[in-house]
């Protein structure tokens, strides 16, 4: 069985966004690349996760279901939610709704 031949649960909507995510305890930005109810395949560099490792991703300030990392092919790895992402947040973030995370935001108190 290859990587191709993976039965899907959901529909995979492909995406183009750097998200921040924890990965052994240490934070890895990582390109998510296509994004599902279940889960999602992302790129970072060679090395950066191992099958079953852990992960957690704040995806444009939206925090995704707790996942781990499902299989590994060079620097592209696919994760598993432990829950289900919700489909409007998927549209949401497809549609470019989610805007980079850019740390806190000052505004003028008058």
């Amino acid at each position: 069985m290859n990587l191709h031949s993976i039965p899907r649960a959901a529909e995979r909507r492909p995406m183009s966004l750097t998200v921040k995510s924890r990965v052994r305890s240490r934070v890895v930005f990582v390109d998510l690349l296509d994004l599902s109810e279940g889960g999602c395949k992302i790129r970072a560099k060679p090395g950066f996760a191992e099958v079953g490792d852990r992960v957690t991703m704040k995806m444009g300030g939206i925090n995704a279901p707790l996942g781990s990392i499902a299989w590994v092919d060079g620097s592209i790895a696919g994760v598993a939610f432990e829950g289900a992402m919700h489909p409007a947040v998927i549209d949401f973030l497809v549609e470019g709704g989610a805007a980079p995370d850019s740390g806190p935001s000052l505004r003028r108190v008058l």
